[in-house]
């Protein structure tokens, strides 16, 4: 085995929401000197949303239409190897604190198995030291408040309900008050403190961490001292069209947007500056207790040995385009943080640089697993990280887009399915996003949910479908031609590759494709 690995996801954590990539408000030291010491992926995207279809991409390295667990719910398939598995075979006992919203095979398990029960499982090679999952009510960390003094409520999470009365809340939106937890007894602070807990107790083995961070995920509540931090007045105004029902006419899938539930953004766009300001304010206080995780790292000595990965399952809309959550085309759903420091003298030319190279989720298992000198499995859809970690240029056949797809159909309440007029199988679409074109395609048809393309370098906020426009028919003909070579190139291919001939069993292998 080779050193340690800590492997972090911050939940709903915009890319662009970092000072070290000149935010204008949102102060964040301690992942900047994180990223003073590894490497900066500027240009890094999620592959899918929400949690549980975007963790699976993470996990397992592959892209939607290749794991298809689409929704939060849907089973991942336990065919597929992941990070924990493969961890596990190098001769880690791999950790988990959090969660990671994996949803079982229920091939796997006897029927009324209490698994079934919840999307918020344990993904399969991890041993879960704090399982603490959102759906479920955080019952961990209520535990923990107990033992801290604090009068906790059956419902831990309605300790987010605002402090009644607080002076000043009649001036702000209605995300400003308070929550009822002061700061150091915050979720995250909890988790930190059990991982260096759990660190203090290990020994000298090496170890593979996993520490799943919820917030700045909602509920959009700060503790006191966080709920102010920054104002509502200073945020950036969000993009989209000047009316709800202007973005609401651009096209069906906005449409349809506005009509799920807790998606559409408030009207009032004071409300609006205030959830931004919020969730801001949420992203320092988890940049602040990381910053504990950080120190202690560095105060142990297991900095010089331990590899450090932070990411985000994907973004939020904060507004843009009158929506909230992460759904959808948009770049705000899918554009994350990637911060890889590795430990490793190899790795000292690399230190300290902002990478603008197209980077994925999916290129996360194949880095780990080249660290540990594992074999990246063949299921992999994404290219190990490690020459920028070293300060190489970016390979020759490197890809020059992003992609990232979207499963808007319903399998229990068929919301946009009966909405639209079509079968399950039509509520998806997939986007080919490069540094001046971005096309999206949609499973339905054209009358139905119509291409787009956005030209991005006259239309960066894509408030422009250049295909309704008429006027870019030689660039979408071209992006989608790209898009379904993305699709055919990253088809099922275990065996794909294997022949069974005379002489026996033939296997080749493509290194990239």
């Amino acid at each position: 085995m080779r050193g340690n690995v800590l492997f972090i996801t911050v939940d709903q954590w915009r890319g662009d929401c970092l000072s070290a990539l000149g935010h204008p408000v949102v102060r964040t030291p301690a992942l900047d000197a994180l990223a003073a010491g590894g490497v900066l992926f500027a240009n890094h995207w999620a592959n899918a949303a929400p949690c549980g279809p975007s963790r699976a991409c993470l996990y397992t390295g592959t892209y939607l239409h290749h794991h298809r667990s689409l929704h939060n719910g849907t089973p991942l398939d336990d065919r597929f190897t992941n990070i924990a598995r493969l961890a596990r075979g190098a001769g880690y006992d791999p950790v988990l604190f959090g969660y990671t919203d994996t949803s079982v095979d229920p091939r796997t398990v006897r029927p009324g198995d209490a698994r079934l029960r919840s999307y918020e499982g344990i993904l399969p090679g991890f041993r879960a030291v704090v399982h603490d999952p959102f759906e479920a009510g955080s019952l961990r960390w209520g535990a923990w408040l107990a033992g801290q003094g604090v009068d906790v409520p059956d419902r831990p999470r309605d300790l987010y309900r605002p402090i009644e009365g607080y002076p000043g809340a009649d001036d702000h939106g209605a995300t400003w008050a308070p929550a009822r937890f002061a700061p150091e007894h915050s979720e995250t602070a909890f988790l930190v403190g059990e991982v260096v807990r759990w660190l203090e107790r290990h020994g000298d083995s090496p170890f593979f961490l996993h520490a799943s961070f919820i917030r700045p995920h909602p509920p959009r509540r700060n503790p006191v001292g966080y709920h102010d931090l920054y104002q509502a007045d200073d945020v950036p105004a969000p993009l989209g069209a000047p009316t709800r029902e202007e973005e609401a006419g651009f096209h069906p899938l906005n449409r349809l947007a506005m009509h799920l539930p807790y998606v559409a953004a408030p009207e009032d766009r004071r409300e609006v500056a205030q959830i931004r300001a919020t969730y801001h304010g949420a992203q320092r206080e988890v940049d602040d207790q990381l910053a504990r995780l950080f120190d202690y790292l560095d105060s142990s000595g297991l900095a010089a040995s331990t590899l450090v990965v932070l990411t985000s399952d994907h973004g939020d809309m904060l507004g843009d385009h009158w929506l909230v959550e992460k759904l959808g085309y948009w770049d705000e759903s899918y554009h994350v943080p990637l911060i890889v420091r590795d430990p490793d003298p190899a790795a000292d030319p690399g230190r300290g640089s902002v990478v603008s190279a197209f980077t994925e989720s999916v290129d996360v298992l194949p880095t780990l697993c080249t660290w540990l000198g594992v074999e990246v499995p063949l299921q992999a859809d994404g290219r190990s990280l490690q020459p920028f970690l070293a300060g190489a240029a970016p390979p020759g056949d490197w890809r020059t887009e992003a992609h990232w797809s979207w499963d808007f159909s319903d399998p229990g309440a068929r919301r946009a399915e009966h909405l639209l007029g079509v079968p399950m199988a039509h509520c998806a679409l997939d986007v080919v996003r490069g540094a001046r074109w971005k096309y999206v395609q949609f499973a339905a048809e054209g009358e139905v949910m119509p291409p787009l393309l956005f030209d991005l370098d006259d239309d960066p906020d894509q408030l422009h479908d250049r295909v309704r426009e008429g006027d870019a028919a030689a660039a979408g003909w071209e992006e989608a031609q790209r898009l379904l070579r993305w699709r055919m190139r990253f088809a099922e291919r275990d065996l794909s590759g294997q022949l069974l001939t005379g002489n026996g069993l033939v296997t080749s292998r493509d290194e990239w494709r």
